[in-house]
């Protein structure tokens, strides 16, 4: 089973309909279910206990991801991100005439 990502000038990457930041979410998501799932298995934790964790856990992933990249889009997730990390409000406690004028300058006195 072969699968062609093709990417055309000026693009994104798209895989099964999964677009950029979305396609790296859903291959780590995929690894770190892996990586815990063999955690489990090799710490003695019952064998289908790991295989019914690891297939809820992929299947809450996929369903996410998909859901994810439904909501948002290609770049909307990001864009959600970077409004998070912008203040509401700005303060200012200095008064408004004091923005626009000039600061006075101060007269050097000659002894």
């Amino acid at each position: 089973m072969e699968h062609n990502i093709n990417k055309g000038i000026g693009k994104s990457v798209e895989f099964k309909g999964l677009k950029s930041q979305y396609l790296f979410i859903f291959a780590g998501g995929l690894l770190a279910v892996f990586v815990v799932f063999v955690i489990m298995y090799m710490a003695g934790v019952d064998q289908w206990v790991c295989i019914g964790f690891g297939v809820i856990a992929a299947s809450v992933l996929v369903w996410l991801t998909f859901n994810l990249n439904a909501k948002y889009g290609e770049h909307g997730l990001m864009k959600m991100l970077a409004k998070r990390q912008h203040p509401r409000y700005l303060i200012n406690r200095k008064n408004s005439r004091r923005l626009f004028s000039r600061p006075k300058k101060k007269e050097v006195r000659d002894a």
